[in-house]
């Protein structure tokens, strides 16, 4: 008989089930500083993530709202951003125009008058003061001046103006339903009244 085996040493079987069992807990003791490593990572990927910004941290008055929204409409407008123009306006708006044309119902109505328009403008700048904004409820309404600046046709154009907006707030979220514009005459020194802007999108 193996004098290993008379003074204490394991028998074969056994000997390679300890040696198992040893590289088992090596194994383990070796692979858990890389979870630990990988909990810490995921735990700054976390940390790191951009927050949602989905909704306004500070929740606004509804004046404000409507205001922000008139100005985000306004560049949409001047800049041609479709998607940012429909966000403003229900898809049931009316626009009735500074001059004698009948009412535009429907978006799909005044996206098409707004493209036909808005190719014939280059540089165009809308300036927005004097607003005054109401609210009741879910209803509000807006009136503000407008001065309008651009080349329409090729030859420089300029108007000024007034606009009231209706808007309700439809799913938690102000839109305009009714846009009216007029349009204020003026005369130049030679007593010629200057080219008016395009219509009815200046100014929605």
């Amino acid at each position: 008989m193996d004098n290993r085996c008379k003074a204490g040493f394991p028998h074969k079987p056994l000997r390679n089930f300890l040696i198992l069992l040893v590289a088992a807990a090596l194994l383990l003791t070796s692979v858990s500083p890389a979870v630990a490593q990988q909990q810490q990572k995921d735990k700054k990927k976390k940390k790191d993530a951009p927050a949602d910004n989905s909704g306004p941290i500070i929740p606004m008055p509804d004046e404000q709202q409507i205001d922000y929204l008139i100005s985000e409409m306004l560049g949409a407008w001047q800049l041609g951003d479709i998607e940012h123009l429909h966000k403003a306006y229900a898809d049931d708006v009316v626009v009735v125009s500074g001059v004698w044309d009948p009412p535009v119902i429907g978006w799909n109505s005044y996206l098409a008058s707004y493209q036909q328009q808005k190719a014939r403008m280059q540089q165009v700048r809308m300036d927005r003061l004097n607003t005054f904004i109401k609210v009741e409820g879910t209803v509000g309404w807006a009136c503000y001046q407008w001065d309008f600046a651009a080349t329409v046709d090729g030859q420089p154009s300029s108007a000024q103006g007034q606009t009231t907006l209706i808007l309700e707030k439809r799913s938690n979220h102000w839109v305009i339903v009714h846009n009216h514009t007029s349009l204020v005459p003026s005369v130049n020194p030679s007593g010629t009244q200057p080219t008016p802007p395009p219509q009815p999108d200046k100014p929605s």
